[in-house]
């Protein structure tokens, strides 16, 4: 990556996800570049490869399920097979009902599976990875919602928990290989996965997220809040007492 954030390679995996993909673009704004998108067959990635494709860059699609771990080293491997990357966006995810999630146990568990034990499967593929080349970095969208879990989201704000302590360590074991990583901790953000729900204060969307991610890897920041404002928010919230918190309308 250039003094500008101009990577010549970028890896989506969750080729599908619109933060990651609006990050992707950001990206590669400035200068053609060789472009993965790993995510599972579907017309939304034919569509996202077309129209990178269309605006200059070498645009290649992997069959990706974040569900099947089992897969995960060869597209991994496929994706380095044409040299190295620079930026590896790890953006997918689930939401899913909240209140289901915690009192149906395939519920529960699938969100953990793709949250969690994915994030954590590809990012430890991608560290031996960078470590290899000795440069590259990892973005990692997490969420505000697992600095602290809350009783409307606690089992998505659980799993994020874990996939954000992973990459927050995953750095600091990078570090000496000359690899970065970037946790992204958005709120609220109007996307397809959020449609039909209440926004949050504070609420944004993709392209804002994207521009935010690219700002700090240029700036070498190591996590950025998604507006801002919000790491002031999370850090009173991390100290409310639980008597006063459980009382909060969040």
């Amino acid at each position: 990556m250039d003094a500008v954030g101009t990577p010549q390679s970028v890896l989506l995996l969750g080729g599908t996800s619109e933060i990651g993909l609006a990050t992707v673009r950001a990206l590669v704004a400035r200068r053609p570049a060789r472009v993965v998108l790993a995510a599972r067959p579907s017309a939304a990635r034919d569509d996202a490869a077309a129209a990178l494709g269309a605006a200059g860059h070498a645009v290649t699609a992997l069959d990706f399920d974040a569900r099947d771990t089992g897969t995960h080293p060869a597209v991994v491997d496929a994706a380095f097979a044409d040299g190295d990357v620079d930026v590896a966006v790890v953006a997918f995810g689930v939401l899913g009902d909240q209140e289901r999630a915690w009192q149906d146990h395939d519920a529960a568990l699938e969100m953990f599976a793709v949250n969690t034990t994915a994030a954590v499967s590809v990012g430890v593929l991608l560290g031996a990875r960078m470590a290899a080349q000795g440069h590259g970095a990892v973005v990692a969208l997490s969420s505000v919602a697992g600095e602290r879990p809350r009783r409307s989201n606690f089992v998505y704000g659980a799993s994020k928990s874990g996939m954000d302590a992973f990459y927050t360590g995953l750095r600091e074991a990078l570090r000496p290989d000359g690899v970065r990583v970037l946790v992204v901790r958005p709120g609220f953000v109007r996307t397809a996965m959020t449609e039909g729900l209440k926004p949050a204060p504070l609420a944004t969307d993709a392209d804002a997220v994207a521009t935010l991610v690219v700002a700090a890897l240029v700036a070498g920041k190591e996590t950025v809040w998604a507006p801002p404002p919000l790491r002031w928010v999370m850090s009173a919230l991390r100290h409310v007492p639980a008597p006063i918190f459980r009382r909060l309308p969040i």
